[in-house]
């Protein structure tokens, strides 16, 4: 199969390695067997599947034979019929079905560039383009202006049943971003609990509050209900797009710290590129450490 590298190749490949892959360790051998070097996956550490694949894939463009890799890995990606990597998830089915069609959008793309190249006599036309071309892809469904773009959508319709779904997908959709470790909305013994998130050893159940009005004491006594259910190193995340009361935050705080409060501002420091999720959570999990508060300062964050 002949193809040639284009914006849109590049965005299909990324796609689809990026969704065909869960673990960093499925990915790290699949891209071994793509011919990436063992000396470049070793400079792998802390960064995400997401950050990873960004500096891999400025790397390979910048020379004819790094071009050949990439070509020769979305022809390996093409090429998957089944994703052993999203299995025994939660959520499988959908994980193997974004996966599925992201292999299958690559594919039929790969096709039709074969069938143009096959009738297109002017190689050194291509081979000049190619040469040129510069990296200019933008990332799909999960890129970080889309999000904030799709959460100021929301706020138009905050405070209805339908802005509370949807605002759901949304932040699960950020924490894929992240490549936080989630779990949908589920229900518990008969609780409906709006989703789970684990970051090493803990575990800490979801709480979406997606209304005009502030959290209040009641909605923190409900968490909490839910979260002393369970084992330990199991914690609370309540996400209140329009804050906390000051009630509402001293009964989140106190003697055994199980809960964690965020609201939209501690969201926006996420979309605006200035930290991670994960790191959010783990700074504000380390101010409830020090001092017993449930919820912190977005204006005393050391970012």
């Amino acid at each position: 199969m002949r193809s040639r590298i284009t914006p849109r190749l590049i965005e299909l490949t990324y796609e689809a390695a990026l969704k065909s892959f869960w673990r960093k360790s499925a990915l790290r051998k699949f891209l071994r067997s793509s011919n990436i070097s063992d000396r470049f996956l070793s400079t792998w550490n802390e960064e995400s599947k997401r950050e990873f694949l960004d500096r891999l894939f400025g790397e390979l463009l910048k020379s004819d034979k790094g071009k050949q890799v990439l070509l020769q890995m979305s022809r390996n990606l093409s090429e998957q019929a089944t994703f052993p990597d999203l299995r025994n998830w939660e959520d499988s089915d959908q994980k193997i079905s974004q996966a599925h069609k992201s292999v299958q959008d690559l594919k039929a793309y790969l096709k039709s560039q074969e069938m143009v190249i096959n009738g297109n006599k002017e190689k050194e036309e291509v081979k000049k383009k190619a040469r040129e071309m510069k990296i200019n892809y933008q990332r799909s469904e999960t890129d970080l202006m889309k999000l904030q773009d799709r959460l100021e959508s929301l706020i138009q319709i905050v405070g209805t049943q339908k802005g509370g779904y949807e605002f759901q997908d949304w932040f699960y959709d950020l924490l894929d971003f992240f490549d936080v470790d989630n779990r949908r909305p589920y229900n518990s013994k008969g609780r409906q609990i709006d989703g789970s998130i684990t970051i090493y050893s803990t575990t800490y159940l979801v709480e979406l509050k997606f209304t005009k009005y502030q959290a209040d004491a009641t909605d923190i006594d409900s968490l909490r209900a839910k979260v002393e259910d369970k084992i330990d190193n199991t914690m609370g995340i309540f996400v209140s797009i329009s804050g906390f009361s000051e009630v509402a935050i001293k009964e989140a705080s106190g003697r055994r710290g199980l809960l964690l409060l965020l609201d939209n501002r501690h969201i926006y420091l996420c979309l605006r590129g200035v930290i991670g999720f994960k790191d959010l959570l783990l700074r504000v999990s380390r101010h409830a450490s020090q001092t017993g508060q449930a919820y912190l300062e977005i204006s005393k964050f050391d970012v």
